[in-house]
């Protein structure tokens, strides 16, 4: 659900939040009931219902007003009311917009709260800028009036913020409840449908069964540019712990997705399993871009992903098959002797194992990746076969990396 982009609205305060949580469910259960009976009935249950909750949740608003934007004010020329003697005289007139970056779900801005402060202002939202701003006049030029008007507005203009929020996570509690309820009552319905067609003898032809996956979507996950404590060094945008942790996420997901369908993996290279993975990732973010065979540094990284708006590496990954401990060692060291800057902090190193022995190589990771000469320390198992470490740059013994290590079996 989406509206124009710098539509003025009135904010939180164009849509009651009772009919808008009626809208999505009927959303919801509208998009079941059009997929269809063979879909309903063939697709993977798990992955589908994922899909609507991911599709449906709502990205709770935080606007960084730590870090507002005042533009360069219009003049124009108004007539104004002499209140000392009477009549009115043309006067310079300031219009000044004051703009704030935010993150979460930019409809939010229109929702009306549950409870509910007597309060609202006019507001342009940016959903492709990630911006929300607000004007006002000033009739003279008066630091402190200035500085008056800005905050009544930004009080009157956010005040509900925090309670459309509490609301929205409500709905994202209730989300996947409400998800199961629709599909399995959509579900039972064509299942009950196919048992009264085989009572009276209605054939349903075998051949138009499908095997269907749950769509892909679009995640509106925007990573927040954090700048260096000491500026001399850096003032590039990195990645947000978050965003690290979902994109280790998807990648673990489709590596051993691919695991359960070996007509996916079946006699690739590495490129074209990294490709497999690539693509689930470049239509996950919006404002992030997804490459592979991307120049950094001295060589081509086999994925990277960069900040749109200047083109920094948030996140850089490379794929290696397996062929012993010698090699793994190897491949960390050129992932951050060949292709890691100072900027580079958040990394990870895919492994495709085929040997039989699966659990003696995860053995063998996790011991002898303790004796590599950039390595600090571990912090932990996320997931079965992914694991997290802290490493240095060979370069700068100061400057930490997270580097995570997931092992996939593609057994011939």
């Amino acid at each position: 659900m989406s509206y124009r982009r710098t539509r003025p609205i009135k904010s939180f305060y164009e849509i009651d939040g009772d009919d808008f949580v009626h809208q999505l469910s009927e959303s919801i259960k509208n998009e079941i009931e059009g997929k269809g009976k063979e879909y309903i009935l063939g697709v993977d249950e798990e992955e589908f219902k994922n899909y609507l909750i991911d599709k449906y949740t709502l990205g709770p608003l935080a606007v960084d007003f730590a870090n507002e934007k005042v533009g360069k004010p219009l003049v124009s020329k108004e007539w104004v009311k002499n209140t000392m003697y009477g009549g009115k005289y043309q006067a310079d007139v300031y219009t000044f917009t004051i703009t704030y970056r935010f993150t979460g779900s930019p409809i939010l801005f229109r929702v009306k709260p549950k409870t509910y402060t007597m309060t609202t202002a006019n507001i342009n939202v940016d959903e492709e800028k990630n911006t929300v701003s607000f004007n006002f006049k000033l009739y003279e030029q008066d630091p402190n009036e200035f500085n008056r008007e800005k905050n009544r507005l930004c009080s009157q203009a956010f005040t509900n913020m925090d309670k459309t929020n509490s609301d929205a996570l409500d709905w994202n509690n209730r989300l996947p409840r409400t998800v199961n309820t629709y599909f399995q009552s959509q579900k039972d319905k064509y299942k009950k449908e196919n048992d009264f067609f085989a009572a009276i003898n209605v054939k349903v032809d075998k051949n138009t069964t499908s095997i269907f996956t749950a769509p892909t979507i679009k995640k509106k996950i925007i990573p927040q540019p954090t700048i260096s404590k000491d500026k001399k060094f850096s003032s590039m945008p990195t990645m947000s712990k978050a965003m690290y942790d979902d994109t280790l996420k998807v990648i673990y997901d489709s590596g051993k997705s691919m695991e359960r369908k070996p007509s996916l993996y079946k006699d690739k290279d590495e490129e074209g399993l990294r490709d497999q993975i690539l693509f689930v990732l470049e239509t996950r973010y919006e404002g992030i871009t997804a490459t592979g065979e991307t120049f950094n540094r001295s060589g081509k990284a086999d994925i990277i992903l960069k900040y749109a708006e200047d083109g920094s590496n948030l996140f850089v990954a490379e794929c290696k098959f397996w062929h012993g401990c010698a090699e793994f060692l190897k491949g960390i060291s050129q992932l951050f002797e060949r292709y890691l800057t100072w900027h580079d902090s958040k990394v990870a190193l895919l492994i495709f194992v085929t040997n039989k022995n699966f659990t003696n190589v995860i053995k063998t990771i996790k011991t002898e990746i303790k004796s590599h000469p950039y390595f600090i320390e571990e912090k932990g198992q996320r997931r079965e076969t992914s694991f997290s470490y802290i490493f240095r740059l060979p370069q700068d013994e100061e400057k930490i990396v997270f580097l995570e290590i997931l092992a996939f079996h593609y057994d011939k």
